[in-house]
């Protein structure tokens, strides 16, 4: 919603276009120089940061919704989405205490009425996504005052139960790159095995170990050594790796184990 006539549309006949009662909220994590950050948004009428999200349009499913959401809060389409858990605790939406009913008033000339479409239960499905962070372009809207990155370790405390998403999609993230090879728009198109086993330290927050999960990545043929090498000093010339797209991308929709 980037003017106020959307954002009055939305309140008042959003019923029309999105399916009352179901939002997809996403966990966005940003990666860049070896740490792991996490996009919020700062509302200009509640006072706690929160992860991106939104209602689902009655024209689309939940991970179309999803994607919507964090290419609109990201400017970057096709990030690698995946659905964590679904948050359906009754008064898990309550605003009270954090919604300042006066300043949205001011803002959009609207007054909720407890009979708005808006003002029910709400079940939230989660999803997370990763991105790099050098790429990406946060971006509020019209009931936005920021959208920002945070370090994962210093993540205020968030609005709703956003603390407990947030919890759990770094749970489930972890799980997966056991899995599924997360990670190749995180990476240079030619990386060292360095740079993949740092990223690979920093997702799962834990270390691997320096030949073991290199060896593995290689043998399941998920990256490949190319004829060239970083030139970064004397007797110090790593080799460049890539993934292999067609194994790559088989490996997202079937799965395997790699760390």
């Amino acid at each position: 919603m980037e003017s106020l006539d959307e954002t009055q549309h939305f309140f008042n006949e959003g019923y029309t276009e999105y399916r009352p009662n179901l939002t997809v909220d996403c966990a966005i994590f940003g990666y860049h120089e070896g740490e792991l950050k996490l996009l919020l948004v700062k509302s200009k009428v509640i006072t706690k940061w929160c992860m991106p999200g939104g209602f689902v349009r009655k024209d689309e499913n939940l991970e179309e919704a999803a994607a919507r959401i964090t290419a609109w809060r990201t400017g970057i389409g096709n990030l690698f989405l995946k659905q964590f858990k679904t948050f359906g605790e009754p008064g898990r939406n309550n605003p009270r205490g954090i919604f300042d009913e006066d300043k949205f008033y001011q803002l959009t000339g609207i007054k909720l009425e407890q009979d708005n479409w808006l003002t029910g239960e709400t079940v939230s499905v989660g999803y997370y996504a990763i991105t790099d962070i050098v790429n990406a372009h946060p971006s509020a809207d019209f009931l936005s005052s920021e959208c920002a990155w945070f370090s994962i370790d210093c993540v205020p405390e968030l609005g709703f139960d956003h603390d407990r998403m947030l919890r759990d999609a770094i749970f489930a993230m972890r799980i997966d790159l056991y899995h599924f090879p997360i990670g190749k728009n995180l990476l240079q198109p030619k990386f060292t095995l360095k740079e993949i086993k740092l990223l690979y330290e920093v997702l799962s927050g834990k270390k691997l170990n320096p030949t073991n999960f290199p060896n593995k990545l290689i043998s399941l043929n998920i990256i490949s050594r190319l004829d060239e090498k970083r030139k970064i000093g004397a007797h110090r010339s790593p080799a460049y790796y890539k993934f292999n797209e067609d194994v790559y991308e088989k490996a997202l929709v079937e799965g395997l184990v790699l760390v």
